[in-house]
């Protein structure tokens, strides 16, 4: 879990997703629509991977997609979706330092 952690406030933006993950590859793009840089992390050609996959899931992801932001967990796609929906994702994005408007 520490290297998830670890990985997960390396930067702004980093975003936990399977290469073949339609969702996550949604979540990615929604992300740098606003101009963000995520980095992302996939968890299915990663050499530690496996490992990855379970802390997440011991983090409460399913495992992917999982965004950090501004070095917290946010969460999964659904809490990404419900913070742009409400608006709120912008200025979490501008808080983080991963735009600037």
């Amino acid at each position: 879990m520490d290297m998830v952690m670890k990985l997960g406030t390396s930067s702004a933006v980093v975003v936990f997703t399977k290469s073949s993950c339609c969702i996550s590859h949604s979540i990615e793009t929604l992300i740098r629509s606003f101009g963000a840089n995520p980095t992302i992390y996939e968890i299915d050609t990663h050499p530690n991977g496996k490992k990855m996959e379970k802390a997440l899931m011991k983090l409460g992801c399913q495992p992917t997609p999982a965004i950090f932001i501004g070095k917290e967990l946010v969460g999964g796609a659904n809490e990404i979706m419900s913070l742009n929906v409400r608006g709120k994702l912008k200025q979490l994005l501008i808080r983080a330092n991963a735009i600037w408007v």
